[in-house]
């Protein structure tokens, strides 16, 4: 907690909690909060609620030590990673599971056929009805991440559809047909309506995942990277951009934290959920 840094002084230093003499409130403040919350689901399945700071800003996961104690506990741990495979699955595999020395063995990525439709054009007042050529325009954004998942951290994957009452039969046979191009099955999660066992299918495929892994679990990045270099592989493997231009503040801050060490440690990429 001491070494955190707060602020910095007029000569550009910077200023620690234990410089301020705040890291001993700081640690009476976390004596109790340090303590992850058990809960349990309607059907009497265990949880921890410990953390999770939200990804826009944050890495958008819950605590190590929340993720510890339940495979301590459990032979199957299912944890959420922010939002998105471009912004809280990055920072949960290159910066919590670098951190931690966590190897995740399966990813679910998490979609709707109406989100799909919205991100083809498809006006709110109108997703109830079937637009298969909407759907179709928006499912490169899903594709996207199935294939930052499986070909940029090498993780096998199942995408699973949020089944809303009105969604048809050909919706989500089209988001099947285009996601096993890329070899990922797609599972439909009934569990808002049918509770654990509309999520059977789903938690069968997880487990042949797991079973089948091969561990080749690769991070977007390496540490010793310069930051620069960093932020350009996020942008261009995650995001899809063709590169990155850094402005003379942008560059400057690099400098700045080059020099003070921070070079090594991993980047947490700052992005709105729009």
């Amino acid at each position: 907690l001491g070494r955190i840094i707060v602020g910095y002084s007029v000569a550009g230093e910077p200023i620690t909690a234990e410089q301020l003499k705040a890291n001993g409130a700081m640690a009476a403040l976390l004596k109790d909060a340090l303590k992850p919350n058990l809960v349990q689901t309607l059907e009497g399945t265990p949880a921890f609620i410990h953390g999770g700071p939200f990804a826009n800003i944050a890495h958008g996961c819950n605590s190590v030590i929340a993720t510890r104690m339940a495979m301590h506990f459990a032979d199957y741990v299912v944890t959420e990673g922010g939002f998105g495979a471009d912004l809280g699955a990055e920072k949960f595999l290159d910066i919590k599971c670098r951190m931690a020395g966590l190897k995740p063995d399966a990813v679910i990525i998490v979609a709707t056929v109406r989100a799909l439709k919205y991100n083809g054009g498809v006006a709110k007042a109108d997703l109830n009805n079937e637009n298969l050529d909407a759907l179709k325009a928006g499912l490169p954004n899903l594709l996207k991440h199935v294939e930052n998942i499986t070909q940029v951290f090498k993780l096998p994957a199942v995408v699973a559809i949020n089944e809303f009452p009105l969604d048809t039969e050909a919706e989500p046979a089209l988001v099947k047909e285009e996601c096993q191009k890329l070899g990922v099955n797609v599972a439909i999660s009934q569990v808002w309506a049918k509770g654990g066992e509309g999520g059977e299918a789903l938690a069968k495929e997880v487990v042949r995942l797991i079973d089948e892994s091969e561990g080749t679990f690769e991070y977007c990045y390496e540490l010793d990277m310069p930051i620069k270099a960093k932020i350009e592989a996020i942008a261009t493997r995650i995001y899809g951009a063709d590169g990155v231009d850094f402005t003379p503040t942008a560059a400057k801050e690099i400098e700045r934290l080059t020099s003070l060490g921070f070079d090594k440690v991993p980047i947490c990429m700052a992005k709105t959920q729009y």
